[in-house]
């Protein structure tokens, strides 16, 4: 048994390729080290930026062995009636490099065959991993692979060097020109351009001692404690943030946290106009008090260990001090305009070629809030302090401070709002009306953020969709999926009774003039666009796939709606009364899709059983419309469930498709009304019975 190591040498790969780069490079291994009969006790994938790493522990010496059963002739054509071997016989086990008393009959479906054992010895395991390391490293997919010299392989950034070893014996192949070898190289700057890793046993120390540490885990894990620890030195502490830490731990290969310090002046700017350049562009990690307000601290991580760090502490201390300059004039120079003078400067910025300007955007929203505001009867106040946020919504995109970081749009609106004298509702629904911006994400708290907010989504929903521009596999430039989703959200934690259908309609017909739009045809569109957010909902919130199908094809317009009726039925599924409701409800709603209409006229009523189950759908119709009135979707299906003991006996004492044809047609009408009862909760037809 021995250790397998392959190291992909390259040019710095961008951070965030690695990670998928990772993941795809060990998913492949374990494939094909699994069709190719190749076991193993362990395996793992590594990477820095110059390199991504696959080790696996305990290699057998030799590829297992594969026995295969092969299918030859018919037993009838491979043996004569006395039980000799025919030619066919012969010639099939020749073929399969078998003697031909070593065949086996078999019997199948198809009657009895010959079969060959066949065995083919397991190759030694050097001359498997010749073939497949190449393979694994040409197997990754990367974002944006790119060429380099004359040759026409892609891949993220040029291969420089390639090092396999299993254990101490070099796999000897050839990929991009790069033979495979035994040569690694460290850190650029502090390691050695050339290494020699005489096994795979010590690798991993050889390459600490030349300023890599290869694990990024143990990356990950160092920078944590010493931004901590560096936090801690001046009573601050760093705010947990995986994107940017996950970022860092892969953009260095030996890393050494330091801390730096601005001017307290550039305080005075909204720590959100610091932040984000700290982040975005330089990633530091702000350092805060215990209580959440900023310290003129930063702290940033190095690649290379503690030589010299007041030298690099000084020259990114310099870098921030030109991009928080550049902040603090941004944010005095928007200072001398008010929001609401901005608002006109949307006339000049193109929303989408076909929807127009930002500003008829503005008007637009405006017009859904209103929609919205009557739709969950909202009082005037807080109707005209939404169509107040409504129109300085956008008018912080046309700031410095937003133009030269995008990132604090909405945030900087807020700012500036409080600024210029607007109501602080208003200018918090400024900010929320972007929320929530990502999964897992903050929905708004205030009403009004919540109708600007939603107003703002349906209309780049109903736009995109009237000119053409819908998600297809990975793109969705205009993030059409998460802006959907985000309404959903929206709408079920705030618990606001809105039809979806109304909600759609009216979006589209704010473009009615400006597009030549089918109306009906692009409402079912979209509609059917949500389907996929609202079944996402409901499988995260634990539901069944068979539900989830009921609850949908009963209808998912109304939100609130579809979830109290999935867990309504969720509550009952499975129980002794509704599998003996199912039961019964199945058999009548196959024979009334024969129905061809729905009238049931009382004089054809010959059987006492038939007027029976007519006289309790009656009475159940009562209740349903009742409970479904009032929502409580248990209670409705309770009342559905006392037609069990009716429908049985009709089915038992009458002829449904009888000779005469009213009395037929007027019995699948009545069994079409009881089916038609399940409609307004699920269709029970898709339920699985337990």
């Amino acid at each position: 048994m021995r250790d397998l190591l392959l190291e992909i040498g390259t040019e710095e790969i961008p951070a965030k390729f690695m990670p998928p780069a990772l993941q795809q490079l060990k998913e492949q291994a374990e494939r094909r080290f699994s069709e190719l009969r190749l076991d193993y006790q362990e395996i793992n994938t590594y990477g820095t930026p110059r390199r991504l790493v696959l080790f696996i522990q305990g290699l057998p010496e030799v590829q297992k062995d594969l026995v295969e059963e092969v299918k030859g002739p018919s037993a009838k054509a491979a043996f004569d009636a006395e039980g000799n071997p025919s030619k066919a016989a012969q010639g099939f086990a020749r073929g399969q490099g078998v003697d031909v008393k070593d065949l086996t009959v078999k019997e199948t479906d198809g009657g009895a065959y010959v079969y060959a054992l066949k065995k083919v010895a397991g190759r030694p395991v050097q001359e498997v991993l010749t073939e497949i390391l190449p393979q694994l490293i040409l197997g990754i997919n990367f974002p944006k692979p790119m060429r380099w010299g004359y040759s026409d392989l892609k891949y993220a950034r040029p291969i420089r060097w390639l090092v396999a070893l299993f254990g101490s014996e070099v796999i000897n192949f050839k990929t991009a020109e790069v033979a495979s070898g035994k040569i690694s190289r460290g850190h650029r700057f502090l390691g050695e351009a050339s290494i020699e890793v005489a096994n795979t046993a010590n690798y991993f120390n050889l390459m600490e001692k030349n300023y890599v540490i290869v694990d990024p885990k143990v990356r990950k894990e160092m920078i944590i404690k010493e931004i901590h620890q560096l936090a801690a030195s001046v009573q601050g502490r760093v705010e947990p943030d995986e994107e940017l830490l996950e970022e860092v731990v892969f953009l260095i290969e030996y890393p050494t946290a330091l801390m730096g310090g601005f001017k307290e002046k550039y305080l005075a700017v909204p720590k959100e106009a610091i932040i984000t350049p700290m982040k975005e562009h330089q990633r530091y990690f702000p350092v805060l008090t215990n209580e959440g307000e900023l310290l003129p601290k930063f702290i940033t991580v190095r690649n290379g260990n503690k030589d010299h760090l007041d030298v690099v502490q000084a020259g990114n201390e310099k870098v921030l001090e030109a991009r928080l300059a550049d902040a603090k004039f941004f944010f005095d120079e928007d200072q001398k305009v008010k929001l609401s003078e901005n608002v006109n400067k949307l006339k000049a910025i193109v929303f989408q070629e076909s929807l127009g300007t930002i500003y008829e955007k503005v008007e637009r929203i405006q017009k859904g809030v209103t929609n919205l505001s009557s739709l969950v009867g909202s009082d005037k106040v807080v109707e005209e302090r939404a169509l107040r946020a409504a129109f300085l919504a956008k008018a912080d995109l046309v700031t410095n401070m937003v133009y030269e970081f995008p990132e604090l749009q909405g945030i900087m609106g807020e700012k500036y709002a409080l600024i210029s004298g607007e109501d602080q509702i208003v200018a918090k629904a400024i900010y929320e009306h972007y929320l929530p911006r990502n999964a897992g994400d903050a929905l708004p708290k205030t009403l009004e953020g919540t109708l600007v907010s939603i107003a703002d989504k349906i209309d780049t929903i109903a736009g995109c969709f009237a000119v053409g521009i819908e998600p297809t596999g990975s793109q969705d430039p205009y993030a059409l999926r998460r802006q959907a989703l985000g309404i959903c959200n929206i709408i079920i934690v705030k618990g606001l009774n809105i039809s979806l259908k109304a909600l759609i309609a009216q979006a589209l017909g704010n473009y009615k003039g400006k597009l030549e739009i089918e109306t009906a045809q692009l409402t079912a569109s979209i509609y059917g666009f949500f389907e996929q957010r609202v079944r996402n909902i409901l499988a995260d919130a634990g539901h069944r796939y068979d539900v989830i199908e009921a609850i949908i094809t009963s209808g998912y317009d109304n939100l609130i709606d579809s979830l109290m009726r999935a867990k309504a039925v969720e509550n009952v599924k499975g129980t002794e009364t509704f599998n003996k409701l199912l039961t019964a409800f199945i058999r009548a709603n196959n024979l009334a899709k024969k129905a061809e209409n729905d009238v049931i006229e009382e004089k054809y009523l010959i059987e006492a059983v038939e007027k029976e189950l007519y006289d309790k759908l009656k009475q159940a119709e009562k209740e349903v419309a009742s409970a479904v009135g009032a929502r409580d979707y248990t209670k409705a299906i309770t009342a559905i469930a006392s037609l069990e003991e009716q429908i049985n006996a009709f089915f038992n004492g009458v002829m449904v498709m009888a000779e005469d044809e009213k009395v037929k047609a007027n019995r699948l009408a009545l069994l079409l009304n009881v089916s038609k009862l399940t409609i307004p909760i699920a269709d029970f037809s898709k339920i699985v019975q337990v």
